[in-house]
């Protein structure tokens, strides 16, 4: 094997070497198959196995009980923005949006395509989406409330949800999903994009409370319909196996090897800690979102030029310290310290950046 990096990249992003050694070992022969987990067919008795097993770890780790279904969907967390409103709006009810970065956009054009009645509560556009609203109203009348818990572009990240009441919440989870502990009862659904916390891209997990399942419009074309996917175990089509199967393998390391979302949460408070201060102590690094709003997900922060920031990623490549460049519409640079970066990476992260500011400040 090759030397490998680390590896801060945003998504498809850094997966645990525990869980990439286990998918190479069965690669060839899953279980005694004969066969790769990549040819096993998904009405097989292995494959009922994984996707069950992936189930049963995401409702002992959240909690969820007997209340929520767990769901895999392709079409990632994009495709999620038009299905929640078709799914889960009621008659002559608005929906409430909290807009917080590209994502929340996103969804919320989405939503309006369809034709429904949008409310944008709270937005962070004025300072560039560089926080996290903290006074609004959500609308006692409004048929949910979605919003992004962690904004992978900017670097902003809910502390604490909103308290929306009666209001079911419907939250885009895809960064930080299973990187903490949160109380599952106030929401309607979470969806995430696989890509970015739990595995490798190709399918979005969907957890939605049955209740809410029984808004689903019969009218819907039947693989936009979330009682579809619920019915069927996910299987009313050939599911995306081999992301199912490694996100299974990342739950399981989560469960067993960290001990729970706790653990993990400890870790990667760690983590923000020590990048977040370090740049707090520079006069050559800045960071761009509010101290208040900072995600423990995506560290975003800016040099004092382009041409550093440039050279920065470059040498950092260099170094064995991949995917440092931000995104394209924002530029500076982006460490995703997602829940398989660990503290060794982002130390040694800090370390270059220190003989990195050194060098050139």
């Amino acid at each position: 094997m090759g030397k490998r990096i680390y590896n801060f990249n945003a998504g498809p992003a850094a997966l645990p070497l525990p869980v990439l050694e286990e998918f190479q070992a069965e690669l060839l022969d899953y279980k005694g198959s004969g066969m790769s987990i990549l040819e096993v067919s998904h009405r097989s008795t292995w494959f009922d196995d994984v996707i069950n097993e992936a189930v049963l770890r995401t409702q002992r780790l959240l909690g969820l009980g007997d209340a929520f279904e767990v769901l895999f969907i392709q079409g990632g967390a994009s495709l999620q923005f038009c299905m929640i409103p078709m799914n889960l709006c009621v008659a002559d009810r608005p929906v409430d949006y909290i807009n917080t970065g590209t994502w929340s956009t996103k969804a919320i054009k989405e939503a309006k395509i369809l034709g429904k009645d949008v409310r944008v509560i709270a937005s962070s556009e004025d300072k560039g989406f560089s926080y996290i609203p903290k006074e609004f109203a959500v609308n006692r009348d409004a048929a949910y409330l979605h919003f992004t818990s962690n904004n992978t572009i900017k670097g902003t990240q809910w502390a604490q949800f909103p308290d929306a009441g009666e209001v079911p919440m419907v939250c885009d989870m895809s960064s930080d999903f299973m990187s903490r502990p949160f109380d599952v009862r106030p929401f309607g659904l979470i969806y995430a994009g696989a890509q970015k916390n739990i595995g490798p891209a190709g399918s979005a997990m969907v957890i939605v409370r049955k209740d809410m399942l029984e808004r689903t419009p019969d009218t819907l074309p039947t693989m936009l319909k979330y009682t579809t996917f619920a019915e069927k175990n996910s299987m009313y089509n050939t599911p995306s196996c081999v992301v199912v199967y490694i996100v299974a393998l990342v739950l399981k390391w989560l469960e067993e090897t960290i001990g729970g979302l706790e653990r993990m949460a400890q870790i990667n408070r760690e983590k923000g800690v020590i990048i977040y201060d370090f740049i707090d102590g520079s006069a050559f690094y800045r960071g761009t979102a509010d101290k208040d709003s900072r995600s423990l997900m995506n560290v975003t922060f800016r040099l004092p030029s382009e041409d550093l920031e440039k050279k920065f990623v470059a040498d950092a490549q260099k170094e064995g310290l991949g995917g440092l460049k931000g995104h394209r519409s924002v530029g500076g640079c982006r460490a995703s310290i997602y829940n398989a970066t660990g503290v060794g990476a982002v130390k040694s992260l800090v370390d270059f950046m220190a003989e990195f500011e050194r060098k050139q400040g």
